[in-house]
């Protein structure tokens, strides 16, 4: 992939993709078809396709064989191939053991994105949070976890900055949309909250990232929409991706219906929210009311 981000999820996405059109636009067969000749599972093909597995030597050559595949355009899928199967360790590999297969999985796709946006009602977006904001919101959301495990989820909260937007060649993109309200929830105390606003004026000025605020006045704008984000790839061979928050956790969201809903969405919020230099108008008012 071109893009200098790219991660181990993202090849096989990537190659998961080469396969399904093979499939449908070249051979027109159903995911039954193929699984009906490899002897295997119609989960395991889907699986392949969606990037969630990789498929054995065995099965990459019979899916070579059955779709018919020119010997140059073969070299091309066997590199990708390669590059999907290479067991490239994440920096998120050594937190393995408080993340979630769901979170592992964000991350993949986080750290191969180029651009996001996420509109947040009651909380500070993740990659804009101070290390105590962080903390406060963590131990509420993960309360059945220990403190040393909260403070590993915090720790890779602190990389995902550091990494997409700090120390790194080539910044995530980010477009972030946030009510009014969730300047003024106290979110770990008076300090951590003082703290978070300054933090929030000088990320704000960052070349890569667009905050806006809905203000008070626009509240039925926002009021009524979850939490969401969009990420985008530079490779155009890879779909966008959309995360949402419901009670029973995360949401992934791939269908294209979906995601044009909530670039609509997005572009909404963005019209009722206000500029950057206003919302930062606005920041700077609700710290020094609160300093």
């Amino acid at each position: 992939m071109s893009n200098g981000n790219s991660t181990l999820l993202m090849s096989r996405v990537t190659f998961g993709r080469a396969l399904r059109r093979l499939r449908q636009e070249v051979k027109h067969f159903t995911i039954a078809d193929v699984a009906t000749t490899l002897d295997c599972d119609v989960s395991l093909i889907s699986r392949i396709e969606t990037g969630k597995r990789v498929c054995s030597q065995q099965h990459f050559a019979q899916l070579m064989d059955l779709y018919e595949v020119p010997p140059d355009q073969r070299d091309e899928l066997a590199e990708l191939y390669a590059a999907a199967r290479e067991r490239r360790q994440p920096w998120w590999a050594a937190y393995n053991e408080v993340i979630s297969a769901q979170y592992e999985r964000f991350l993949g796709f986080e750290a191969a994105a180029s651009t996001v946006h996420e509109y947040q009602v009651g909380i500070v977006p993740g990659l804009l949070q101070t290390e105590a904001y962080a903390q406060a919101v963590t131990g509420v959301g993960f309360a059945s976890l220990g403190a040393d495990q909260i403070e590993a989820l915090v720790e890779v909260r602190s990389l995902r900055q550091r990494h997409c937007l700090h120390e790194t060649g080539s910044p995530l993109e980010c477009h972030y949309v946030i009510a009014q309200a969730a300047l003024d929830f106290q979110v770990g105390g008076k300090r951590t909250h003082q703290e978070q606003l300054e933090r929030l004026l000088e990320i704000s000025t960052h070349p890569s990232v667009d905050l806006r605020v809905i203000p008070y006045e626009k509240g039925e704008q926002a009021a009524q929409i979850s939490a969401f984000m969009v990420l985008q790839f530079s490779d155009e061979d890879v779909p966008d991706v959309a995360f949402g928050e419901s009670v029973a956790g995360s949401l992934t969201m791939d269908d294209p219906r979906d995601l044009r809903r909530l670039h609509r969405l997005f572009r909404s919020l963005t019209d009722a929210a206000l500029s950057p230099d206003e919302s930062r108008d606005v920041i700077a008012h609700t710290r020094n009311r609160d300093s």
